[in-house]
């Protein structure tokens, strides 16, 4: 995937205010883009992220900026690479940060366990949807959360039935 087209968006937001400003910027993290440069991000190119862009552009461009949409490819393979392993790296820090709080949560208080297991499985979520090059962590984040969920089961847990079926099946 990594050889192939890309959507760069290049924008300008005004300075002030500086909330809307930081709603785009929110935004686009959540996107998980790649940083190409002051004003420019990159995805990799499908239907989905296009789509994306799109609605961030427009966005930019209703609270006063300017937002062009391109699709590209790299110019070499390393480029191409060196754009997915920035976003490659962006996701094993927050793989690395789920997988420490659900180990924090296991060996935590099993009262809590349920909330976290909860928080940690809707930000895992999240992770993975924009995560277009998952890493190895991503397995490592999955499988902490799994043996936090499998805590929940351990004798002297408070949840009733019902509510430990809920959490360990991931409808809470």
């Amino acid at each position: 995937m990594t050889g192939g087209e890309w959507v760069l968006l290049c924008y300008r937001i005004p300075r002030e205010p500086s909330t809307p400003r930081i709603a785009v910027w929110r935004r686009l993290k959540r996107l998980g883009v790649a940083q190409v440069g002051d004003g420019v991000v990159a995805l990799p190119a499908d239907a989905r992220t296009r789509e994306q862009l799109e609605w961030v552009a427009e966005d930019v461009e209703r609270i006063g900026g300017s937002a062009l949409l391109w699709t590209a490819t790299p110019t070499s393979a390393q480029r191409a690479r060196g754009l997915a392993e920035q976003m490659r790296a962006a996701r094993v820090v927050e793989y690395a940060a789920i997988a420490t709080a659900a180990g924090l949560a296991r060996a935590g208080e099993p009262a809590a366990r349920a909330g976290a297991l909860r928080r940690l499985r809707g930000e895992l979520r999240r992770v993975e949807r924009r995560d277009y090059f998952p890493p190895p962590d991503r397995d490592i984040a999955r499988a902490a959360v799994r043996a936090l969920a499998e805590a929940l089961q351990e004798p002297g847990m408070t949840l009733n039935e019902t509510e430990l079926a809920e959490t360990v099946e991931g409808r809470s």
